[in-house]
This record gives C-alpha cells, structure tokens and sequence, in this order.
C-alpha cells in the first residue's frame, strides 16, 4: 500500500479535514511521532518507505531523498522552497508540489500586525506591565509614515494594498520583477534597495530565502537606515543577518525590529534579549483558515498523485531556475 509521511506540525489540528480526507482515500499514512520539525537525520531515518511527503519547512535534502528510493511526490504545505533540494528531487524524478496562494492573507496580516506594534511600542508596554510598571510610550501613525516593501509578490502585495487602504503616508517598492502589478495602489513608488532603506520608516521584507537573497540584509544595509526606523522580516530566516541585525539595535542605530523567522528554528540566540525586537514562532501562515488551506490543498495533491489523477500545484520552472542559479 502506498504511504505518506506528514512531517509539518501542526497537522489537523483546528480542523481535521485533512486527516478525514486521507482517511476516506484509504491510503497508509504516518503523522510526525516527534511533534517537532524534524533534524535532517530524523527524516532520514523515517523515509525508506515512503512514498509521498506532506512536508513543512523541514530539509528535504540530497541525504533524505537517497535514503527514500520509492519517494515520488513532495507536497510541500505551504511556499517556501529553500528547505527542498529541487535540484536533488529533479535528478531522482521526485515532483515538488506546493501551495503558494493559501497563507498569503495569513502572513500579510500578521505583517500589518507587527508593523503596529513596532509603530505603537505595544510588545514593551506589554512586557512592562506584565513586569508590575507603568509607562506611556508615544507613537506614530500611519499617514505620517514611510514604508518600504522589499518583494511585491503574492504577500508584500497584499500588504501593499493593506497599508494604502490604512491610509500609509507614502509606499515605495522594489521588486526584481519589473512587470509586477501594482496598479491597485496608487501612488506607490518603485525605487531601488537603497532608497528604501535610507528612506523609509518601516522596511518590510517579502522575498523568498535563495542563494542570491541570503544575507541580503547586513549591518551594511541596516547602517543606512534612519536611526528611529524599524524593519519586519515575516519572509525567511536568513534574508537578514541575525547577528548584524542584533548589534544595530544593541547599539541603538535602529529603533527597533520584528522577526516571525529564523535560520534555525526554534530559535535561540542574541536577538531573544533585546526588548526592541519583537519575536514571534514563525507563525505568520498560522490563522485558522489558512493553515487549514495550505493542508488541504498538500493532501488534495497527495491523493491525486497516489490516484494517478493530474496534478495540480506542481512547482513551475522558474523555481527550479532560482536553485541552478544559486549553485
């Protein structure tokens, strides 16, 4: 009987649609025994059987796949490629699925959320209060505010359209994709990195973690930021230099930041001390209704595979031509 192994967790948790479809389908399935995201190691050792992954952000590596012969489809739940070896899976005939639109409202409004914090101080008013004092912090509002949106794709554009609905001050953009619309939000200005980052209140970060993209914000960059500016990175760990990112705030040349992701998750390292960075669990798909999406739509492409029907979210080309670039 074919097999899928679930690795991202939480699966079917709110809503166990998922589970029922899997179930009604008939198929032999294993749900993550750990109850964590899963060491390269431990997904080796749980794949020999395998057949299909419904995976989370877990390394899907050339090490995992030799140790899977009978792999053939990976469904990915969620967009995020970097944790999948598309160049390995190609080489061994694996198919790569995913589900890029479904946590896209989820991710936006947590942005929106974070950006509010950051521009109220209410995560120090929080802690404070919490620790029996008592202070009022001042603020700003969004129409005497810059924002700058680094990746207008299926999120930055949704918070784009958000912040302009809002009422934002002014909206500058960069994207590598010159045919990107942005026709919906008017007034928006297309400026480079650099104008950005000298420029703007809030920075938010909306581009996938690729070779060309990691590290892509250092203390370099962050040097040119204006010294009351603040920066949101919901998009992967790794685009901004942890390090770097922690010493410029430590410093003070930056007034604060919001990280939803981390190179290493869970995550434990400098930027947990500082009371400026707000931190959250790379929770930004996790709203009910889309978390429920991104799993039906992995599992919905898990049965197609094993019931010979045509797939539906296999990743295109230009993913794959991302990966080549990088290597």
């Amino acid at each position: 009987m074919a097999r899928i192994l679930i690795t991202t967790v939480p699966f079917g948790d709110k809503n166990d649609q998922p589970l029922r479809q899997l179930e009604a389908s008939g198929v032999e399935y294993l749900i993550n025994p750990i109850g964590r995201k899963l060491k390269e190691d431990e997904l080796a050792s749980m794949v020999s059987d395998v057949e299909v992954l419904i995976a989370g952000t877990e390394p899907i590596t050339e090490k995992v796949m030799a140790n899977a012969p009978g792999l053939k489809l990976i469904s990915r739940v969620g967009i995020g490629l970097d944790s999948v070896d598309l160049m390995g899976a190609e080489r061994r005939g694996i198919k790569v699925s995913y589900t890029p639109d479904a946590p896209a409202p989820a991710v936006a409004e947590l942005t929106i959320g974070l950006m509010f914090s950051l521009m109220r101080s209410i995560h120090l008013a929080n802690a404070q209060m919490h620790r029996g004092e008592w202070h009022r912090y001042f603020g700003r509002r969004l129409p005497d505010m810059c924002f700058g949106i680094v990746g207008a794709g299926r999120i930055g554009g949704r918070v784009l359209r958000h912040l302009s609905s809002l009422g934002a001050g002014r909206l500058l953009v960069n994207d590598t994709n010159a045919d990107v619309d942005l026709s919906e939000v008017p007034g928006v200005e297309r400026v480079s990195k650099e104008v950005i980052y000298r420029e703007s209140d809030i920075v938010s970060l909306h581009v996938p973690l690729t070779a060309q993209t990691r590290n892509m914000v250092t203390c370099e960059h962050l040097s040119l930021m204006k010294p009351d500016a603040m920066i949101v990175n919901t998009a992967r760990g790794g685009i901004i230099n942890e390090a770097d990112l922690a010493g410029v705030l430590s410093d003070g040349r930056l007034a604060g930041a919001a990280v939803d992701v981390f190179c290493e998750e869970p995550y434990q390292g400098p930027l947990s001390s500082i009371d400026r960075c707000l931190l959250t669990s790379h929770m930004g798909s996790m709203s009910i209704d889309c978390r429920t999406q991104m799993e039906i739509e992995a599992t919905e492409e898990a049965i197609r595979y094993l019931s010979g029907a045509p797939l539906q979210g296999l990743v295109p080309d230009a993913e794959y031509q991302v990966q080549r670039e990088g290597l």
